[in-house]
């Protein structure tokens, strides 16, 4: 029999085909039991929905499960192209390969966690253990902007999302806005100064004054859901810089020109009020326009910017400006300026000052006039800014990314006063971050041995914010809670993420953008990331591997306690708007001054910070502009250096009826030149409590919490968690419907075992609102716990 070779390969071929599609159909033994997890549950929501029980939470499980296990699919045929990602990132780079082969499963056994959490739950839904409120969803297509807060559905709502994942992504798409990744429009979110997406930038505006097509990035905007704005100030185009080549002088990392700039401020006149015109009243800018991304101008030697010579270069512009504000400052007298300097310049016109300027310094009149100066200029360039978008759209809502470690950390020359530009904007806006240890820390750090994670910068900052400005919306347009450069963790506990979410929304935060979601719908990382990449942007090429992008436990958990946040938006609200009794005198003269001026104030504030109250600022243009019953007292702690104008408003405060706290090493003793102050406060009609020199910290506090103590709450919280140290950080409001809400976080780094009593009468009953479980007077919370109890 004669057999016909072609037909005989076209068999083999056809057999080929079909194992190679029954192995690609195969599952690995991780995913079957996966799917075979999301039957069961499927099943259970069934089972709830017949008893009229709400299951949104396990929805949005249910969906991360599929969309990850699609994921791990995707990572395992591309596994080059991840061991690529992982190799961006410094810290990975070592074992890219093995981390890139472990992912998959690494993937699929979360979703295997996050199922068997969602099952567990929802049983005890239906078995009636467990009794939870209905999640009240965001109507993303109807928010409501008031005074203080964002609403939905005539109740306080926090707003959530993903920084980047818009990008190549249609505003419209379903896959990537939803209930569960978010559904805010991001108005422009690039990394880089070439490309557009939406971003109010200058590349719109022709040199003739006309705009151009790229226009339309901004006038094709759905107006359909809440979203925001922001100005992307990196770039310029060439037409510009061929007008001024000078433009770049004095630069920084985002903000790609000179603020001084005549030629620069012009153009960004004309853009932000066209831009204005075009949004106004659109539902996109209802969380209103970013005014800059993480502003900033160090200009100290040896910093990493200096490296830059741009970005420390000053322009004639900012020279000259410099020497107008030493003319007002020192009253016209060069005599005072030669003698504050120790030099020998005939007038104001002949002043020079070598920038970067040397740290050693500090202390000295020199440096405290630049840094001061450098926060001037700044503040000057956001209300110019500001003004502009407000001549052609009053209303407009603004806010500035301001990256807060610029408040709680020591370093001063970055021109950038936390205090006024939260004045100035409408809206507080800042990228706060919380972290674990930061990866390139070889030991443990201070604070291991007694927290769970480092929550000094969010704290301090959003205290410091919300005391400045307590009757604004705060938006956290790039939180670094999952990821950020220096801190990640590829098996981040979903404990971590629900406490520190809790936490921030608890200081202030009422909506954020996570960083960063990088999936495309078909689980392939989205267009930037694809590819051969340069590193014309580490930021973004190493924020991929380790990222939420990796990790489904990390991203339900964010979406859940989001649910359960704007479940319980109002008790939340109260606890977090409650009265702060004492309040921490803070000096930006002393803060520019000293070398650790904020890690000195820092032991007090943490002393104080577990105490059953919220924690609060007071400044002189706080003491001058705000209630001054909103507190009841002000305490002054190892500042050394004020300026005339803080002293005269704690004398005010006192000659009022005020009560003021001064400890007894050399607070208010200097003016901001380092001169001796001759006047020491005086009680006026107030209430003056001069503390001894060698008091403690801890001597301190129970100083304050005896003259504060009519203040303090009826409910009384006790702590052994095996430590000296506490670690449960806690808040207490009356309940309208009788007896108290008391909110508990543990972010100390042991389980501790809790006590609630009264100081007066006894607790008849004490639930858990999150699942209407009882609990006793003693309970046990574990690590990254969180409780929010009705006590009666």
């Amino acid at each position: 029999m004669r057999i016909d070779k072609f037909m005989v390969l076209k068999s083999i071929l056809c057999l080929l085909f079909i194992f190679s599609l029954i192995s690609c159909d195969k599952k690995s033994p991780l995913e079957q039991k996966a799917l075979d997890k999301i039957d069961k549950l499927e099943n259970l929501m069934a089972e709830a929905r017949k008893k009229s029980l709400d299951v949104t939470r396990e929805e949005t499980t249910l969906w991360f499960s599929k969309e990850f296990l699609k994921f791990a699919n995707w990572d395992e045929v591309h596994m080059e192209d991840i061991e690529k990602l992982f190799g961006y990132y410094a810290p990975f780079e070592a074992d890219k390969k093995k981390s890139a082969e472990e992912l998959p499963n690494f993937e699929r056994q979360k979703v295997i966690e996050i199922l068997d959490e969602g099952i567990k739950n929802l049983t005890g839904v239906i078995d009636g253990s467990i009794i939870r409120r209905p999640v009240s969803k965001v109507d993303w297509e109807n928010i409501e902007v008031a005074k203080d807060m964002f609403l939905s559905n005539g109740k306080p709502v926090f707003l959530y999302d993903y920084f980047s994942k818009t990008v190549g992504q249609s505003l419209t798409n379903k896959s990537v806005y939803n209930d569960h990744l978010g559904a805010v429009y991001h108005g422009g979110q690039r990394l880089y100064e070439t490309n557009m997406d939406r971003a109010i930038n200058p590349y719109i505006l022709n040199e003739d004054g006309t705009f151009n097509e790229k226009i339309e990035l901004i006038t094709e905007i759905p107006d359909t859901h809440v979203g925001f704005m922001i100005l992307w100030n990196m770039g310029m185009p060439d037409w510009v810089h061929q007008k001024d080549p000078d433009l770049t002088k004095g630069r920084s990392l985002f903000t790609g020109f000179d603020i001084d700039n005549p030629l620069a401020r012009k153009v960004w006149s004309d853009v932000i009020q066209k831009a204005g015109e075009l949004t106004k009243g659109k539902k996109v800018t209802q969380m209103g326009y970013v005014l800059s991304n993480e502003p900033h101008w160090y200009s100290e030697k040896n910093h990493w910017t200096a490296r830059f010579k741009e970005m420390t270069e000053l322009s004639s512009h900012t020279i000259n400006k410099f020497k107008v504000w030493l003319l007002k400052k020192y009253n016209g007298n060069i005599s005072g300026l030669n003698k504050n300097w120790e030099t020998s310049f005939t007038d104001f016109n002949a002043v020079e000052i070598e920038v970067p300027i040397d740290k050693a310094l500090r202390g000295k009149p020199i440096w405290y006039d630049w840094c001061r100066y450098n926060m001037d200029r700044s503040v000057d360039w956001f209300t110019y800014l500001q003004g502009e978008l407000h001549k052609v759209n009053p209303d407009a809502d603004t806010s500035i990314k301001i990256m807060p470690n610029l408040f709680s950390e020591n370093a001063r020359s970055h021109g950038i006063d936390a205090e006024s530009l939260t004045e100035l904007t409408t809206m507080i806006g800042d990228d706060a971050k919380i972290r674990e240890r930061d990866i390139r820390s070889k030991e443990p750090e201070e604070w291991e041995g007694k927290y769970s994670y480092f929550w000094e910068e969010m704290s301090v900052a959003y205290d410091f914010m919300e005391s400045v400005s307590p009757n604004k919306i705060h938006f956290n347009s790039e939180s670094h809670f999952l990821s950020a450069s220096w801190w990640r963790k590829l098996d981040t506990s979903s404990d971590y993420v629900r406490n520190t979410t809790w936490l921030a929304t608890l200081h202030g935060m009422d909506a954020q953008i996570a960083w960063f979601w990088a999936r495309d719908p078909d689980g392939s990382p989205e267009d930037r990331l694809e590819g051969e990449l340069d590193f014309f942007d580490p930021a973004l090429a190493g924020s991929y591997a380790g990222s939420v992008n990796m990790q489904p436990n990390v991203a339900n958990e964010y979406t859940q306690v989001m649910m359960d946040l704007n479940s319980f938006s109002e008790e939340i609200f109260a606890l977090r708007k409650q009265r702060r009794p004492l309040r921490l005198f803070h000096s930006e003269t002393s803060a520019i001054n000293k070398k650790f001026h904020m890690t000195q104030q820092f032991p007090m504030y943490e002393a104080l910070y577990f105490e059953g109250f919220p924690m609060g600022y007071a400044t002189q243009k706080i003491i001058e502009k705000q209630n001054n019953d909103n507190w009841d007292a002000i305490l002054v702690y190892d500042i050394e250096f004020v300026t005339d104008g803080e002293f005269d408003a704690l004398q005010g405060y006192l000659n009022n009826g005020g009560t003021v706290i001064v400890d007894g090493k050399h607070s208010l003793s200097k003016n901001e030149y380092g001169q001796n102050r001759e006047k020491s406060l005086l009680k006026g009609n107030g209430s003056l409590i001069m503390l001894g020199k060698e008091l403690s910290v801890e001597d301190i506090k129970k100083e304050v919490l005896e003259t504060i103590s009519e203040s303090l709450s009826e409910v009384v919280l006790t702590e052994d968690n095996g430590t000296h140290h506490k670690g449960c950080t806690w808040r207490v409001v009356k309940n309208p419907n009788g007896g108290y809400l008391v909110n508990i976080l543990n972010i100390g780094a042991h389980s501790a075992k809790l006590n609630l009593s009264l100081k007066n009468g006894n607790i008849s009953s004490i639930k858990n609102m999150l699942t209407s479980q009882i609990l006793d007077s003693n309970f046990e919370l574990k690590t990254n716990g969180v409780l929010l109890l009705e006590v009666k």
